[in-house]
């Protein structure tokens, strides 16, 4: 048994600070118990009523006939502490705390908290909240909430097996209600309050676990546990559950919402979003299209993905189709000849073929070419999903024959009816996904078909458990020939180098290395060292050398009199196609995560830059590199020599893997530039740091 069963699947149910009165916090969730009938035993407590709704109401916990499973405290902030403790001595497993006035509300409420938290710590109980709205097991009816939405919300029949977990109570009502009006069926109603004591990560993870769970549906504002979180999300994707998150605080302003709704840091955005793609969660952005998505989730066992073929009757309609497809991220392949031969034998020669279809008026003259039009389409390899347009009476015609042709194949066909077809119904039955709107059709598809593409070959989840690369130890002095010497025992491509700590050593080695040549200073305290003055390029000759030496010292003691002064390194010009920047930071909740972007000031001018979290190898770096909007200019752009894409992968691959082995030695990894030569001439890194966490 999971520990946090008896929270969200209670056998009984105690609430303190009962009232009879169904509109106050105290009265709601025995209201909603009685009226939707849950079959555990309900304890009432308050020393103000002999009855509530109909049930004997209890002076106090410690009155009760046995320990019930979970208690609800409907009380103030500062009654909840001395009510925690008489619950434990009482044995009561699970605990729901309402009030409001702790962490969300500066000092003292963060005070009060902390206490709370480090209490239910010494004891077996599980506590949620506090600040929180409570819960709803659907499929029991165990309602533990003071949510008005089910008296609104039309209440489902039967049971559920989709689950709704969020870190706002009024964000968990708000999609309940949307979701419930497209006859979304739940097993959960979840929102996590302020997660004093069980976070978000422990909660997907019990539903990782609840047989009863099939989709959950997430509303983010800050994670806590990141390895609990991304182990609860691999567990999803294993037992093939289907996990849809909506992370807010992306601008400035949301993320300020956060903090003061939260009081925790609403993240890096771009970290968030590459962890969601790897862990094959689909990201959602508006609470419409996460109802749809947990909608179009228990079509996700038929095969599709992003080449869509679109029928319609109408060019102009498949046109505007084509048109959204292709802005969301998917394709409209054009068709084979062969199958646009085929489509054309019954389609009039003013009716596209190539894709979109436009199967015109004319099907109506000859429905049974509806069929073979729909067969051809089930069985090319040139498309993953079909998609057809057609007001209501004509998708009413077409209704027979595509339930039988997607019961017969098990490519996914969706319909798209902005009329009122009578078919819908039998069309959703029959494993055909319905939607009334294009643009709410787009929105929900686009993530779906993305998000069915991706776990196809999602490499991640394997790579992260195979055995890390041995540790490597770090040097105490972190210059940059050091940083380099780390970076290229893991196979980091390296460029040759030579240091000096004279002129006249810094002579022979450009002498040795062939002119020209470039001179760096050489500091274990000097991270830029273009602004301290501390670089001197394309030098000819050892004249120019002995003074560019002198030259870079006496910058960098005038730019930093402290920072230590190991001379210089000399290294001879280089010259390649593009140069990149090759990075890895230590995220607070998903840990090292890497970032690979177009090198130099042109990184954060545009922020063209792509995001893993580790490990990475050789084909996610080329998918990394592919995202970046300039990665044309790795591939030939205008006359440009391509570059060496599959060098750059390999020494993306080996950052990666130093970065693993030198574990939480460093905090920060960096390669700017890695240059990346011509095709066959491989890469080399240009310039190199490391640093270590701050004590």
């Amino acid at each position: 048994m999971h520990r946090l069963q008896p929270l969200l699947d209670p056998a009984s149910i105690a609430i303190v600070g009962a009232s009879n009165n169904p509109a106050r916090i105290g009265g709601m969730p025995i209201a909603h118990l009685t009226k939707f009938g849950y079959a555990g035993a309900i304890y009432p407590i308050n020393p103000k009523y002999q009855e509530v709704f109909g049930l004997r109401c209890w002076p106090d916990i410690e009155a009760l006939p046995a320990a019930p499973d979970l208690v609800v405290l409907a009380i103030a902030a500062p009654e909840v502490l001395p009510m925690l403790r008489r619950c434990a001595a009482k044995g009561v497993r699970a605990v729901i705390v309402y009030a409001a006035g702790f962490a969300e509300e500066g000092e003292r409420g963060a005070a009060l908290q902390a206490e709370l938290a480090a209490y239910v710590a010494s004891t077996d109980m599980v506590v949620a909240g506090p600040n929180a709205m409570g819960f709803a097991n659907l499929n029991t009816q165990a309602h533990t909430n003071f949510a008005s939405v089910f008296n609104t919300a039309p209440m489902q029949a039967g049971t559920g097996s989709v689950s709704l977990l969020t870190q706002s109570g009024n964000v968990c009502a708000a999609v309940y209600a949307i979701a419930r009006r497209l006859g979304v069926a739940f097993s959960h109603f979840i929102n996590t309050g302020n997660e004093a004591c069980v976070d978000f990560a422990q909660y997907l993870e019990y539903l990782a676990q609840d047989e009863a769970t099939d989709v959950c549906i997430g509303y983010i504002e800050e994670l806590r546990d990141g390895a609990r979180f991304i182990a609860a999300a691999e567990e999803f994707a294993r037992r093939d559950k289907l996990l849809i998150l909506y992370k807010a605080g992306e601008t400035d302003k949301g993320s300020e919402a956060v903090r003061s709704h939260t009081s925790a840091l609403a993240g890096d955005q771009a970290i968030y979003r590459a962890a969601f793609r790897q862990l094959d969660i689909i990201q959602s952005h508006d609470f419409v299209q996460m109802a749809q998505l947990a909608h179009l989730a228990s079509y996700r066992r038929r095969r599709a993905g992003k080449r869509v073929a679109i029928i319609t009757i109408s060019g102009a309609l498949g046109a505007i189709l084509a048109d959204k497809f292709i802005g969301a991220g998917l394709e409209v392949p054009t068709l084979p000849a062969e199958l646009q031969q085929q489509l054309r034998a019954g389609i009039p020669d003013y009716g596209m073929v190539a894709n979109p279809v436009d199967v015109t008026g004319n099907v109506v003259n000859d429905p049974g070419f509806v069929r073979t039009a729909l067969e051809a389409l089930a069985t090319s390899d040139a498309v993953d999903t079909v998609v057809i347009y057609a007001p209501g009476y004509m998708l009413d015609r077409m209704a027979g024959d595509l339930c039988a042709v997607a019961a017969a194949h098990p490519r996914l066909f969706v319909a798209i009816d902005t009329g009122a077809a009578q078919s819908r119904e039998q069309l959703r039955a029959g494993g055909v996904p319905v939607f009334e709107d294009i643009g709410v059709a787009t929105a929900a598809l686009a993530p779906f078909l993305l998000w069915q593409q991706q776990r196809q070959r999602n490499r991640w989840r394997a790579l992260r458990h195979q055995a890390p690369p041995p540790a490597t130890a770090l040097p105490e002095v972190l210059d940059e020939h050091q940083c380099k010497a780390v970076l290229a025992a893991s196979g980091v491509p390296a460029a040759p180098e030579r240091r000096a700590r004279s002129a006249d050593e810094a002579v022979a080695a450009a002498d040795a290395l062939g002119y020209p040549v470039a001179l760096k200073v050489l500091s274990p305290d000097i991270a830029h060292k273009t602004e301290a003055g501390g670089v001197r390029l394309h030098l000819a000759d050892g004249a120019q050398v002995r003074a560019a030496f002198d030259q870079i010292l006496a910058s960098a003691r005038a730019h930093a009199p402290q920072a230590r002064l190991d001379g210089v390194l000399v290294a001879p010009m280089q010259s390649g196609v593009a140069e990149l920047i090759v990075g890895a930071t230590r995220d607070p909740v998903f840990g090292m995560a890497l970032t690979v972007g177009l090198g130099g000031v042109l990184t954060e001018l545009y922020q063209d830059v792509s995001h893993r979290l580790l490990p990475v190898d050789e084909a996610m770096a080329a998918d990394m590199l592919a995202e970046l909007k300039a990665y044309p200019l790795l591939t030939g752009y205008r006359g440009r020599p391509p570059a060496d894409v599959d060098a750059a992968c390999a020494a993306i691959a080996a950052f990666s893997r130093a970065v693993q082995a030198l574990g939480r030695q460093v905090s920060e990894a960096e390669v700017n530039p890695l240059l990346i030569k011509a095709s066959g001439q491989g890469a080399a890194m240009l310039d190199a740091l490391l640093l270590a966490p701050a004590d």
